[in-house]
């Protein structure tokens, strides 16, 4: 292709892309969702002050979050390519206006790994894996934990039956945990697969990474996870003042293990979650409207607002990028 007609399309997926952002995000606040109504009637209730110093706090924590998630960015591709800390939060932020648009947050490892050079991008989609792995583990860890609290505490069940329960926690939290810091297992599996073979010096970055790094890797996905959570007992407690705090942390646990499973669109994401939460909160607390409302609000300031500043980035994708 020529160079006129490579910028033609590098503009012309750059602009897509901010089109169809722009149209779900259009979308979703004018003609789907009230649940973020209903946290302003809740919220008139309360003196204003500590409504504006709650959601200031939240808000603070969201940069921690994404900026927590840019660290880990810019820790996993060190083997790959030196990149700025600022390189990693426009690549972070701009993965997040992809991943709106796409089943399961898809979209973000195309618009993250967009930032590397052309020739490390294939080799990025698996870096992110091991990170995304490493967030995975944190969820499933404590939200088995948090699990079999529920059913110990809400859901009556037979007691062999509970047993089982919880044998078939441990041995998912200690085979996750086996694969993880043995992340070459996966590299071998894959390198069995008759043609996939080929692809070895994509995937292979997997294995390039030590126990040490993997633990480091960890410690940033549960940084992130103890960020977000807090922004929940935040929100909550606002909406919710009455509401016990251990109860409230064990539930967050399950709900996040529970919406990490289900296959989503970000954008509807919020439909999904809020049914979830309903439903899942009722064993805690009665205060249905406070928690579809408060969940909201966190999309809202974790997701949207994100993916609303990475738009920012868009064009300074390169997609026809030759550099090594």
């Amino acid at each position: 292709m020529t160079t006129s007609t490579k910028k033609i399309i590098s503009v012309s997926l750059k602009a897509a892309v901010l089109v169809m952002a722009g149209w779900y995000i259009y979308h979703q606040f004018y003609k789907k969702n009230n649940d973020l109504k209903q946290f302003e009637a809740l919220t008139a209730q309360i003196n204003s002050t500590h409504v504006l110093v709650t959601m200031g706090i939240v808000v603070l924590l969201m940069v921690v979050n994404w900026l927590l998630e840019a660290f880990k960015w810019r820790y996993l591709t060190k083997t790959l390519v030196n990149i700025t800390l600022w390189e990693a939060v426009e690549a972070v932020f701009c993965g997040l206006t992809w991943a709106i648009s796409t089943p399961n947050r898809v979209g973000e490892y195309g618009g993250r790994v967009m930032f590397l050079p052309n020739r490390k991008r294939i080799h990025g989609v698996f870096a992110m894996a091991v990170g995304a792995f490493g967030q995975i583990i944190m969820t499933n860890l404590l939200g088995l934990i948090a699990i079999v609290w529920l059913f110990y505490n809400y859901i009556p069940v037979s007691t062999w039956l509970f047993c089982l329960i919880i044998l078939v926690s441990v041995l998912t939290m200690g085979i996750l945990l086996i694969f993880f810091f043995n992340i070459k297992w996966i590299v071998n599996l894959l390198d069995r697969i008759g043609f996939l073979k080929k692809y070895h010096k994509f995937f292979e970055i997997m294995g390039r990474y030590k126990k040490r790094e993997l633990l480091n890797v960890l410690g940033y996905s549960m940084a992130r996870y103890v960020t977000f959570t807090i922004q929940y007992c935040f929100v909550f407690h606002l909406l919710i003042p009455q509401f016990a705090f251990f109860p409230m942390v064990m539930m967050l646990f399950v709900y996040f293990f529970v919406t990490s499973a289900v296959p989503s669109l970000d954008l509807l994401d919020v439909g999904v979650r809020s049914f979830t939460a309903s439903h899942l909160f009722a064993f805690v607390t009665d205060q249905k409207i406070a928690v579809i409302a408060g969940v909201s609000s966190i999309w809202l300031i974790n997701l949207i607002i994100p993916a609303i500043l990475g738009s920012l980035f868009v064009f300074k994708l390169k997609f026809f990028d030759r550099t090594a």
